[in-house]
């Protein structure tokens, strides 16, 4: 089976996490999902490297992250794919982004979190995220 190594950001802005809903998918269990935005890391970039240039590949946003923001690791086994997806904690000193990929965005605090339907691997940290909550909200 495929396996995959993707970095993900919380992205958060006033208080707020940037929530992006996944246009339609090759895989259906995926399409129209919400998650962390981010994609696969590339054969010799680091984490925060791949999250930073996809970020700004796919929505023309520029983020603040390193290797000390790492929020958690998810393995979770889809049907086609292993994914093991590193999450980090971002800021944004300027809360513009255009979906070049995405389907639809909302920025919500860590109690609206539960209201949206998460992609599979993304819930462990959506979950995470509403128990403990994030700095200054």
């Amino acid at each position: 089976m495929k396996k995959i190594e993707v970095a993900a950001a919380i992205i958060i802005h006033n208080n707020k996490i940037l929530c992006m809903q996944r246009s339609e998918s090759k895989f259906s269990y995926m399409s129209y999902k919400y998650e962390f935005p981010g994609g696969k890391i590339e054969l010799g970039e680091s984490p925060t490297q791949a999250l930073k240039r996809e970020i700004k590949e796919e929505m023309n946003m520029d983020i603040e992250v390193d290797e000390k923001a790492l929020y958690m690791t998810v393995n979770h086994q889809y049907p086609d794919f292993y994914l093991t997806m590193h999450s980090f904690i971002c800021k944004v000193t300027d809360p513009v982004f255009e979906k070049l990929e995405h389907h639809h965005a909302l920025w919500l605090t860590t109690n609206q979190l539960g209201t949206l339907d998460w992609a599979a691997a993304d819930i462990p940290i959506m979950e995470k995220l509403m128990k403990e909550g994030i700095e200054n909200e």
